[in-house]
């Protein structure tokens, strides 16, 4: 689709991907509407996109709790009109081994990582069922495809966004003229990696650190890709790794 002056959701926005997608899509021409927690952050990243001659919104919204994410949308609509696509960003990696019992940690990736993007899908879709158009793209990871040490329960959050993806273009694509992508990055230098806290798996990691990673930018160009295209097509999953990764 076309996106200038199409609405945008974007989760997760306050930084990283989430950060680099709302500047990307602004100065496309897109309305942005600014989603996380912390609301500081989020207006400051309206001001930079107003700056720059774009247009944005600021909903501050907890992805865990359904009624944020429902007024998410109700705001942009009653501001907008429309909800035309919704980027479910928002997630955690808090890595560890499993017989490290970091149970809280699983929990979290479990609520954020996969019920905060059925919380989103399920505020979005009645407009956009109405509407009979729009977009859902759910960052997934790399991790989807394959189990990486200290990474059990992430990979398995994410493999879980991969195939709800794929159901969800499945039931919504043809039949409402909704399309649905799955973002899959391998490293990118984003605050991730600061969630970890087991300190075998931070060790195991250290290797990493000599790797030239992939920007947060460059996943907002998938991104935009993905979204750009006409409605006859559908990007179904974009796979993007740093060169260096193996």
């Amino acid at each position: 689709m076309k996106i200038d002056k199409k609405v945008i959701l974007i989760t997760g926005a306050s930084s990283g991907i989430g950060q680099a997608t709302a500047m990307k899509l602004a100065g496309k021409g897109a309305k942005v509407v600014l989603c996380a927690r912390s609301e500081d952050k989020l207006e400051k990243l309206k001001k930079e996109i107003e700056a720059e001659g774009g247009t944005a919104m600021v909903v501050t919204c907890d992805v865990t709790k359904p009624a944020d994410f429902k007024n998410a949308v109700k705001a942009a609509v009653d501001e907008y009109g429309a909800v035309h696509c919704l980027i479910n960003n928002a997630g955690l990696m808090p890595l560890s081994y499993l017989k490290n019992l970091k149970t809280d940690d699983w929990e979290e990736m479990v609520d954020v990582n996969i019920k905060g993007v059925l919380n989103g899908v399920a505020a979005v879709l009645p407009t956009m069922i109405e509407n009979k158009e729009g977009h859902i793209i759910n960052i997934s990871s790399s991790a989807a495809h394959r189990y990486f040490p200290g990474g059990a329960v992430y990979c398995a959050t994410k493999a879980a966004v991969k195939m709800l993806s794929e159901g969800m273009r499945q039931e919504l694509a043809k039949k409402y003229g909704i399309n649905v992508t799955s973002i899959e990055p391998g490293a990118v230098d984003t605050n991730l990696f600061n969630t970890i806290t087991d300190e075998e798996v931070l060790k195991q990691m250290e290797g990493m650190k000599d790797m030239t990673t992939m920007e947060a930018e460059d996943i907002a160009e998938a991104i935009y890709y993905a979204i750009s295209q006409p409605g006859r097509v559908n990007i179904n999953d974009v796979y993007i790794m740093p060169t260096e990764q193996q």
